[in-house]
């Protein structure tokens, strides 16, 4: 399921732009999104979901053209959507809000939304509460409850941002696994800070920053940036100093080990192979694309002039 997006822009109030000329080709396949903060992620999947309107650009999904209030309506009958905070009905069960969202999105046979409410329920590991008001869940049961939700009508193009949020160890498998599972021609956007999740089910990665997006390609791809640039230090040289992102901090005999991105390395430092994260903290210190000497980190985004 092709989704194309061409010189997208999204401006909020002050002239700043959320998204700044975004382009990005998706046909089909589990892509990660990846980004910081105000990165401009959830507004991208916003448009996408046809909630927001963007400033300029088109978006087009399966050949529909989101510019157009009918197409943005056969969209949604495509659509799986997940945001990242999901108001669920209080007093209605599980089952009974998975069967309302599923005549909705015009699952108008009730045998054929029984069955697919009850797969769902137990795909998501809800099925002995499913009869219990949601209202009394935990965070994490919610949170299943919109994968579900999102996953009604067998839709072609799957939208989840954070989806393992408040899901501990063992949902977070679940979840990796159905995702997976899912497979055949949809296209799937993973929105996520936890960079382990796209490293677990994504063959592609997306990385926007500031609005703009500094790669697209496959997982292994993004990876290979920091190769030769990953180190861990010694623990009983300290903190390192310098020129050096530290991806992350352990405790060891004689000190704290220090896992460390780094074009010089401090005296001691041993090199290690990368993982997704070392290659994302990589790309977003490096300033331009060696293959292309396209730059990859923008300049700050000004407010309009007036």
């Amino acid at each position: 399921m092709r989704v194309e997006v061409q010189d997208l822009t999204k401006s909020y109030r002050k002239g700043v732009r959320a998204l700044d000329g975004l382009n990005l080709e998706l046909a089909g396949g589990m892509v990660g999104l990846l980004g910081a903060n105000g990165a401009g992620k959830t507004t991208l999947i916003r448009i996408l979901a046809g909630i927001i309107r963007p400033t300029s650009g088109s978006v087009r999904v399966a050949g529909h053209d989101l510019s157009r209030a009918a197409d943005r309506m056969a969209v949604k009958r495509l659509l799986g959507y997940l945001p990242q905070h999901l108001d669920l009905y209080p007093d209605l069960s599980a089952r009974e809000f998975l069967d309302y969202i599923g005549l909705l999105k015009g699952i108008d046979s009730r045998s054929k939304r029984v069955r697919h409410v009850d797969l769902l329920l137990e795909q998501v590991g809800l099925a002995e509460v499913a009869d219990r008001r949601t209202g009394g869940y935990s965070g994490g049961m919610k949170r299943r409850v919109g994968i579900a939700q999102a996953l009604l009508g067998e839709p072609q193009v799957i939208i989840v941002d954070e989806p393992t949020a408040g899901l501990d160890p063992e949902e977070r498998m679940r979840f990796r696994a159905l995702l997976a599972g899912l497979g055949g021609d949809r296209t799937i956007i993973l929105s996520t800070h936890i960079i382990d999740d796209v490293a677990q089910t994504c063959s592609q990665v997306a990385v926007l920053n500031r609005g703009r997006l500094v790669r697209h390609g496959n997982t292994g791809d993004l990876v290979a940036v920091a190769r030769g640039r990953t180190y861990v230090t010694d623990p009983a040289a300290g903190a390192p100093t310098g020129d050096v992102a530290v991806v992350s901090a352990q405790n060891a005999a004689g000190g704290i080990r220090y896992r460390i991105v780094t074009d010089q390395p401090p005296v001691g430092a041993t090199p290690v192979e990368p993982t997704l994260e070392d290659g994302y903290v990589a790309l977003l210190r490096t300033r331009q694309d060696p293959a292309t000497g396209a730059d990859l980190i923008p300049a700050e985004p000004r407010a309009k002039e007036h």
